[in-house]
């Protein structure tokens, strides 16, 4: 009997490697379930920050297209309302994101306009897409301790995709089993499954990427011990950053922006200018960089830098990067889906929301499983339905908060709901972890409608989007059929 299962046992490793990776696979997602769960649905929704934007700030001016007299405009603008030693940042419209936007950064000081067509500037405060996008980055910890983290969440999720498929021997053939309204183990470990293969190649980019970006300050300290002990960070950091020129604080006025985009559009006729970034501007060491991307690359790799006086002071074209310069540019696109325009941002999207339920069925596998063996783990069950629906409805009610005080400290308020949701579905003994969930989803679902009501009777009068308040209806109605179907065919225990 024995030497017969051997023969029928094909899977690269031996079924007692299968249980141990099992096992190892169960405890790293249990560990690090919740934080691996609020970085995919926080990164979903960032997806759609180009167009959080513009829902969340229906008024500003959407430019189609901007020439290069507007950009200098808005360029000479924007330097009027800016502190010292402040960069600007001109995104110009392209054919993946509409609209142009103006945006002032330093160590110590950020702004944000939106750029009509004819160069004037608009302030473009989108506060929660911010608190999004900042959640999903650093959690709202200091940065370095907060992208750390994410960075190790990334880690993990890598390693949960790898052991999930090295613990299943039927990967392909069950690729398309899918066992629904039976028990609710079996369902789940389906869904968990199958979603987990059919988009592998999806959750191991952006497991890859998001680990390489939250953990890019130790990856190039590492380099910096191992090549260059004795100079540092810095070393590393020159081999792709290029060294700033000599300091120079005299004043010095704007050079013409409009010729100089023109100068780098001809020095590359088959990229169109994307980018305008000025640093120290108003002073004689200033750096102007237009930067420019092709139809079939990923990465932007044509860059012509200009100094005060309009000189060239170095350019940069496809032939002159190497592979792996390319690929670490492609890192951040890859992972946030901002370079193939509205269908690759809902593609992600779907993707990003598949990722979330691979998350969430894993730890309700196992809370299901206990359940199976005697050994039911009620307060976990309560608590994992205040994680996996509690954030949505939470993250909803931010983004209403948002709209009535905008004022509002909605890091603040986000970790009070999230803190007072855990303890009070921990101590709720009486309602069982299943009609807690229920709950949750009918509370987000009506939460999804009235944002949607509000928001889009704000945008209609004023001619903006109503691509975010549609979503958030679908999302609804997803929900209230998802009720209605459980209502009438409840799935075993």
């Amino acid at each position: 009997m024995s030497n017969t299962r051997k023969k029928q046992w094909r899977w690269p490793i031996s079924p007692e490697t299968v249980r141990s990776v099992l096992s190892s696979h169960s405890i790293l997602g249990l560990a690090f379930a919740a934080v691996i769960y609020l970085v995919c649905l926080t990164g979903t929704l960032a997806v759609f920050a180009p167009d959080l934007e513009r829902w969340e700030v229906p008024a500003t001016p959407v430019a189609r297209t901007l020439s290069d007299a507007a950009a200098a405009r808005a360029l000479a603008e924007g330097a009027k309302h800016i502190p010292a030693d402040t960069a600007l940042y001109l995104a110009l419209p392209t054919p993946a994101k509409e609209g142009a936007s103006l945006t002032a950064f330093s160590p110590t000081f950020e702004r944000k306009w939106a750029v009509a067509e004819d160069g004037s500037l608009s302030d473009l405060e989108a506060v929660w897409t911010e608190f999004l996008i900042h959640l999903h980055v650093n959690l709202h910890l200091p940065r370095s301790w907060g992208e750390f983290i994410v960075g190790l969440t990334g880690v993990a999720l890598l390693s949960s995709l790898v052991s999930g498929i090295l613990a299943h021997p039927r990967v392909l053939r069950d690729a398309f089993h899918l066992r629904l309204g039976g028990s609710r183990r079996l369902q789940e470990a389906d869904l968990h499954n199958r979603l987990g293969i059919w988009a592998l190649p999806f959750h191991f980019t952006l497991a890859l990427t998001g680990a390489l970006l939250g953990l890019s300050t130790i990856i190039v300290a590492v380099l910096a011990l191992l090549l260059y002990p004795e100079g540092g960070m810095k070393k590393v950091y020159e081999l792709f950053l290029d060294a700033p020129p000599p300091v120079d604080a005299r004043a010095a006025p704007m050079p013409d922006i409009a010729a100089l985009i023109a100068e780098a559009r001809a020095r590359a006729p088959e990229a169109a200018p994307q980018n305008v970034v000025v640093e120290r501007p108003g002073r004689a060491d200033m750096r102007v960089t237009v930067t420019s991307g092709r139809a079939k690359l990923l990465v932007q790799q044509d860059e012509t830098k200009f100094d005060a006086g309009g000189r060239i002071a170095g350019e940069e074209h496809p032939q002159d990067f190497v592979t792996g310069t390319r690929i670490l540019g492609g890192i951040g696109q890859l992972h946030f889906g901002w370079y193939g325009g509205l269908p690759v941002r809902i593609a992600y999207g779907l993707l990003g929301i598949a990722l979330c339920v691979v998350t969430s069925s894993g730890v309700t596998i196992w809370l299901a499983r206990r359940r199976d063996r005697g050994r039911p783990a009620p307060q976990w069950e309560r608590i994992w339905a205040a994680v996996c629906w509690g954030q949505p409805v939470i993250l909803t009610l931010t983004a209403l908060l948002s709209w009535f005080a905008p004022e509002a400290s909605l890091p603040t308020v986000w970790l009070v709901l999230t803190v007072l949701s855990i303890m009070a579905s921990a101590l709720a003994r009486t309602v069982p972890g299943l009609s807690l969930a229920r709950i949750w989803r009918r509370a987000l679902a009506a939460l999804l409608v009235v944002l949607a009501l509000i928001h889009g009777a704000a945008a209609l009068p004023k001619g903006g989007s109503l691509l975010v308040d549609g979503l958030l209806m679908a999302g609804a109605l997803a929900l209230f059929a998802g009720e209605l179907r459980t209502r009438a065919k409840p799935v075993a225990a």
